[in-house]
């Protein structure tokens, strides 16, 4: 699972991905100064690993990661391959989800390539590269269906060409009203504006934000979306970093469980919904070969008795099978043949 930064080149794009990835890829003030990807590995900020290392005092913690892709500023016309615009969206498809970076800063010595700020025009121009993109898309994937189906309408066909229409008005697809099995037909093709977003300004630290003509709009629009909003200022501070890094790993589906124990307090990525068979194999796959149930404790327990001891005298460890659903947090010890 991966998340990909977009948008203009100098929205501050490379910075944020250094800051998250303690990385040091160039960052420059010049059009495409990231030509290739960059990518990365960032820890996911979780506050409960802070709370069981001061009931357990372990040697080390180690937080849960999600893979950062930091990819080249779009242009107008990359859906043409303007600025190497093509290449540049083949890396987005292969992400998960998408943090699209607008430029909300005054700063006369960094490069705008639009000539000058509006944040609501420069996130028009990335939709509208994207939406294009994805009615070449469509409009190919139409053309072979309809060589071999000349005279049958079928279900895919029909959601595609609405689909369709739905895009030439200028909306994401991640808007359009999708009935159940819907999304089934068209996930081969990898649409570009049906990924979920995480819009983030990057506003100056001086500005008043609340009170500001472009931030009020971005959040409607961001609304309309159901998409998230988040402003920080990567010129004066990290704050709202760890916010961006929480809303995308929701957004990844991906939920957390613990292992426990002096030596190290570790958390594991795993879906959302997963079973205790199939969270087995995010330590080792031998555990998943030779699985035979798994203890569990609830985090919430945990807290609120202050130990392992203490909780099992509450009666609150129970042991569960394969087919059992992890919930967020659980604190588990895998029991397996080897």
């Amino acid at each position: 699972m991966k998340c990909g930064i977009i948008g203009l080149p100098n929205t501050g794009k490379s910075t944020f991905f250094n800051l998250i990835s303690n990385s040091k890829v160039l960052s420059e003030n010049f059009p495409f100064s990231t030509i290739e990807p960059n990518y990365g590995i960032t820890k996911v900020p979780d506050k409960r690993l802070y709370e069981l290392k001061k009931i357990i005092n372990p040697t080390q913690i180690i937080p849960s990661e999600i893979k950062i892709v930091d990819i080249a500023g779009l242009i107008k016309g990359s859906h043409k391959g303007e600025g190497l615009g093509n290449k540049f969206l083949s890396h987005i498809r292969e992400t998960n989800v998408i943090i699209h970076m607008i430029r909300f800063f005054h700063d006369i010595s960094v490069l705008h390539v639009e000539g000058s700020l509006n944040p609501i025009r420069d996130k028009e121009i990335i939709d509208m590269e994207l939406q294009l993109k994805d009615l070449e898309t469509i409009e190919k994937k139409l053309e072979k269906v309809t060589k071999k189906n000349q005279n049958q309408l079928n279900k895919s066909t029909s959601i595609l060409k609405k689909i369709f229409s739905f895009l030439k008005e200028g909306k994401n697809i991640r808007m359009y009203p999708f009935q159940k099995d819907d999304k089934e037909h068209i996930k081969d093709l990898q649409l570009l504006t049906i990924k979920p977003v995480i819009y983030v300004c990057n506003i100056d630290d001086e500005s008043n934000y609340k009170t500001n003509f472009h931030i009020k709009n971005m959040k409607k629009m961001a609304s309309m979306e159901n998409s998230s909003l988040v402003i920080l200022s990567l010129k004066k501070s990290c704050i709202g970093i760890d916010q961006v890094l929480k809303k995308t790993y929701k957004l990844l589906n991906l939920q957390s469980f613990f292992t426990v124990g002096k030596k190290e307090i570790r958390s594991w990525s795993i879906p959302n919904p997963c079973t205790a068979y199939e969270a087995s194999s995010a330590i080792h796959t031998d555990f998943k070969k030779g699985f035979i149930r798994a203890k569990v404790i609830h985090y919430d327990d945990f807290i609120k008795y202050g130990s392992e001891e203490n909780v099992k005298k509450a009666g609150k460890i129970f042991l569960a099978g394969r087919n059992y659903l992890i919930q967020d947090g659980d604190i588990i010890h895998f029991r397996f043949n080897r």
